[in-house]
């Protein structure tokens, strides 16, 4: 008997948008609305996309062990993570392989916020409680929370409409809380799709109440998964379960220089990261439209040496975008001519720099 899917607050919401829904993570979710991936991609581009990301997971730490607790199971330092800030980090096993990407909030000096993958929600609470001191404590707030991600060059302009003062709103990986329509939320500024955007946390139960009233805004429409992978692809993100998972290392994701592995701090995982990567994550621009699918096989002079971990066609670029993890014992030069193997043709494909898309307002300043 199939699992029963879990539900988001705006579920109706998106069935009277015309919403296609899929499996997700567990969660049945929006995959694009009525105007389509390409449509929401260009949208938000251009002015200001609305996601529903309530199904991601949401942890609150504190107490006297939080920041040592967490500067020891987190692949970044969050010791000197300052108050007001969120930083991109992974939660590592002891092999160094990937146990989830996040985001760590700072909320005080003793209190943190963290933003899990949803898929990852339960094994990440249950490896942080294992290694959590006592003086720490853990608390998931999931199911109360609601997120919301308004993206998009319009979007600032958006919220200073719908009443947020400009100095209210966060600078980039930078946090704050304010009071949107009556409504109290945690506001930040990461982003996911390349754009300026915002990300907004706040009670469950008012989430339909802010995504009406975002999307009566003229500049914002709703985008679904569909856009939010395009939009991420074209930035060069890597996206659990793809680029990432227990078998591959931040390393080999080429963050090594991110994760300062020649200080002193320790954490788990770190000593596996010595080692020589096997493998390394790679760009590639195809020089059709028609798109690579993960697990489709690189070629380089008709050897395999890889295979493809993401691909689609690039909205932006109007052609088609690959990431592939690749052996490093493959001596690849620069720009060097490949082949994808769909099984019944050959694409030809060549390396590349990332992003992909290289005009996004993600850092405008507001």
């Amino acid at each position: 008997m199939a699992e029963e899917l879990l539900l988001t607050p705006l579920y109706e919401r998106h069935l009277a948008l015309g919403g296609r829904l899929v499996p997700f993570a567990g969660w049945n979710m929006p995959v694009h609305y009525s105007e389509g991936i390409l449509a929401e991609h260009r949208h938000c581009r251009s002015a200001a996309a609305l996601f529903d990301i309530c199904h991601m997971g949401e942890f609150r730490l504190s107490g006297a062990g939080a920041a040592a607790d967490l500067d020891r199971v987190m692949a970044r330092a969050v010791q000197n993570q300052g108050i007001g800030s969120c930083r991109y980090n992974f939660l590592l096993n002891e092999q160094g392989g990937i146990l989830d990407d996040l985001i760590v909030y700072r909320l005080a000096e003793e209190e943190f916020y963290l933003v899990v993958n949803a898929g990852c929600r339960d094994t990440d609470r249950a490896w942080l409680q294992k290694q959590l001191s006592a003086d720490t404590v853990l608390l998931d707030e999931s199911d109360t929370t609601a997120k919301l991600d308004l993206q998009g060059p319009a979007a600032a302009q958006v919220l200073q409409e719908l009443g947020v003062a400009a100095e209210l709103l966060p600078a980039h990986f930078r946090w704050n809380k304010l009071s949107l329509l009556g409504v109290d939320l945690l506001i930040s500024r990461t982003g996911y799709t390349g754009e300026l955007g915002y990300e907004l946390y706040f009670e469950a139960e008012m989430a339909v109440k802010l995504w009406d009233a975002l999307l009566q805004h003229p500049s914002v429409k709703p985008a679904g998964l569909g856009a939010r992978d395009t939009l991420r692809l074209e930035m060069g993100y890597p996206l659990y379960g793809h680029e990432m998972d227990e078998s591959i290392n931040p390393v080999e994701l080429g963050y090594a220089a991110m994760l300062k592995l020649d200080a002193e701090r320790e954490f788990i995982g770190k000593q596996a990261l010595a080692a020589k990567p096997k493998k390394q994550l790679v760009a590639l621009q195809l020089e059709s439209k028609r798109a690579a699918r993960p697990g489709m096989a690189l070629l380089f002079q008709g050897v395999q040496i890889g295979q493809v971990s993401s691909g689609a066609l690039a909205p932006s670029l109007e052609t088609a975008v690959a990431l592939a993890l690749v052996s490093t014992e493959a001596e690849l030069p620069e720009a060097a001519s490949l082949e994808i193997d769909t099984g019944r043709a050959r694409l030809p494909a060549k390396l590349c720099q990332l992003p992909f898309y290289k005009k996004g307002s993600l850092k405008n300043k507001v």
